[in-house]
């Protein structure tokens, strides 16, 4: 069994509990509060903290230390019983979201698209920005990293190193190319954050979708008309888990002449979308949340509300047109830029 990687007296040590003070969700500004809190979860006891925890990921980045306290909270919860998502949602997701032992070996070109379990943005890869690409997804290559929000990592560690092994044996062994492009935060913070954490090897390299982007817009860089328009950006959870590719975003933004308006909630401090709480059966929190988020987007000026995550997309999309606000995916927005929308 694989096990995390963490050394907890970097934690007791910690002269800023930014882990918990810097939590959005709970009320822990109180440093004293705070580290008598975070001991408890380093000794395994029962915290106020597994309750409340809204699984944002947002803790993972705020460790000035990289020693993972979200995971430390999510193998808690799994390890006391706290559910905060009810039983019977939680067993048909298992079911649902389980590998189908349909994979098979197939000849493929790059680069590789990989859509994980979630391919309702399939029709984004195509024109100059994904010429000759070629698209994998399906329930055997489902990265898993979802079950962080259902506070159940060894789901995870059951199904993810198999995932991994399924991407490389049908898809990268024999082919000629050993990058995966992941199109989700998802499946890429999955590969270079989580599986490193756990010590599970990833015999391929991992490459964001937005590394693959800028790179195609230095190749393609006589056809982008630039937009002049202003962007709300929806930064997802899962991005919390690869802070450095907000920075390669802002450069795509760059490029394409969109201005990333400044906001509360955006950077280091993003709000959730709302859809894992309305999961946790909190519709209230969920509502008020998703209100404050929009306001926060509309009040900007911005003529976008921009999205990576595919469920944020879904959970917002609809409320920020209602307010004005063109939803449209970061691939979308390039390919605009480069005239073919």
């Amino acid at each position: 069994m694989y096990s995390l990687k963490y050394d907890p007296d970097i934690c007791y040590s910690c002269s800023s509990v930014d882990c918990l003070t810097k939590c959005w969700y709970q009320d822990l500004s109180n440093i004293q509060k705070a580290r008598e809190e975070k001991n408890k979860i380093l000794r395994g006891e029962y915290s106020e903290v597994l309750d409340n925890c809204i699984t944002c990921y947002g803790c993972e980045e705020h460790c000035p230390n990289n020693n993972h306290p979200f995971y430390q909270i999510v193998e808690l919860q799994e390890k006391l019983g706290i559910k905060n998502v009810p039983d019977p949602i939680f067993k048909q997701q298992l079911r649902m979201m389980g590998p189908k032992n349909r994979i098979k070996k197939e000849p493929l070109s790059p680069p590789i698209i990989d859509m994980c379990l979630f391919p309702q943005l399939i029709d984004n890869i195509k024109g100059k920005l994904y010429e000759g690409a070629s698209i994998i997804w399906g329930g055997d290559i489902f990265c898993n990293i979802m079950w962080l929000h259902f506070a159940n990592m060894s789901v995870i560690l059951e199904r993810l190193p198999k995932m991994i092994q399924n991407i490389y044996e049908y898809y990268i062994k024999d082919s000629s190319t050993d990058e995966i492009i992941c199109f989700h935060d998802e499946c890429y913070g999955a590969f270079k954050h989580l599986a490193p954490a756990y010590g599970i090897e990833v015999p391929f390299r991992p490459v964001h979708v937005f590394e693959y982007i800028l790179n195609k817009l230095d190749q393609l860089k006589s056809d982008i008309k630039p937009l002049n328009v202003k962007i709300a950006y929806q930064r997802p959870c899962s991005n919390r888990l690869c802070p450095e590719m907000d920075e390669v975003l802002d450069k795509i933004f760059h490029r394409i002449g969109a201005t990333r308006v400044k906001r509360k909630y955006d950077k280091e401090t993003p709000l959730c979308c709302g859809s894992v709480i309305r999961i946790q059966q909190k519709d209230r929190e969920a509502d008020e949340l998703q209100k404050e988020n929009i306001m926060d987007m509309k009040d900007t000026g911005a003529n976008f509300a921009v999205f990576n995550c595919p469920m944020c997309m879904m959970t917002l999309g609809e409320e920020v047109a209602s307010e004005g606000l063109f939803p449209i995916h970061v691939s979308d927005l390039v390919r605009h830029a480069l005239g073919e929308i």
